[in-house]
């Protein structure tokens, strides 16, 4: 059974000086031995979560919500282990399935079909499985020939139709999203948020990180309201969410 656990966590970003070797700088630093850029040349850091504790169970679907900036994404990054927190504990029971971008990972010299198997491979999937998929992938994304072309010289549209079609074969434990998944022209969006409902379903646990209050309504059965990596307000949606509004 799916679970995350957070305790005080923090995540530090390192921000370094410009180390811009222009022929003035060599010259200046040469004749001062450094000490002009020894500030600019040390590191800052910036508490990009701070103090971020919170616990989910099998069925929570949880609606990450705050400005740009607020650490939305450095959360959900660091929910699927990209970031390693210097501080506090971190438990994650469950297989975690990151869906950031569809199309990520795509080569753009390689066909359709490589892609299919190129992608499908960094999701975890065997190649037996992978070939298994293709008819529906196929089916999907209505590319038909166009899969045997090299994919620069689809459109965005069809990148990501393809990218969706990929990526949604997946049967996460739990999922976590960077904005809810979309794709393409309005004729592919509706037979996409079939899709991609079924998708949330599917999942023990559901993060998703939104600037779109209809998505967290739609999807979610909890909020967090986050604000310069600290947490604002945990509790249902409909309270977190006037509580942010009222505060913007």
């Amino acid at each position: 059974m799916a679970k995350i656990e957070l305790e005080n966590i923090e995540v530090h970003y390192p921000i370094y000086g410009n180390h811009d070797y222009s022929f003035r700088r060599a010259l200046i630093s040469l004749t001062t031995r450094g000490r002009v850029y020894a500030e600019e040349n040390a590191m800052t850091v910036v508490k990009a979560l701070n103090g971020v504790s919170f616990s989910l169970r099998q069925g929570d679907r949880l609606g990450l919500i705050g400005t740009n900036g607020s650490g939305k994404s450095t959360l959900l990054k660091t929910l699927g282990q990209l970031y390693v927190p210097v501080k506090g504990r971190l438990l994650i029971e469950g297989r975690v399935s990151a869906l950031f971008d569809v199309c990520m990972g795509m080569d753009m010299e390689r066909t359709g079909y490589h892609n299919i198997y190129y992608m499908g491979m960094l999701l975890g999937f065997s190649q037996k499985k992978i070939k298994s998929l293709i008819p529906g992938i196929e089916e999907f994304s209505e590319l038909k020939d166009s899969l045997n072309l090299p994919v620069r010289g689809y459109s965005a549209g069809m990148k990501m139709r393809l990218g969706f079609a990929i990526c949604t074969c997946i049967e996460p434990e739990i999922l976590l999203l960077d904005e809810a998944i979309g794709a393409g022209d309005k004729h592919f969006l509706e037979k996409a948020a079939v899709r991609a409902k079924a998708l949330y379903d599917k999942a023990e646990i559901l993060v998703i990180a939104s600037h779109a209050a209809a998505v967290i309504r739609q999807f979610c059965n909890k909020a967090l309201w986050l604000n310069k990596g600290k947490i604002m307000m945990l509790g249902s949606v409909e309270e977190v969410l006037a509580a942010y509004e009222k505060s913007s």
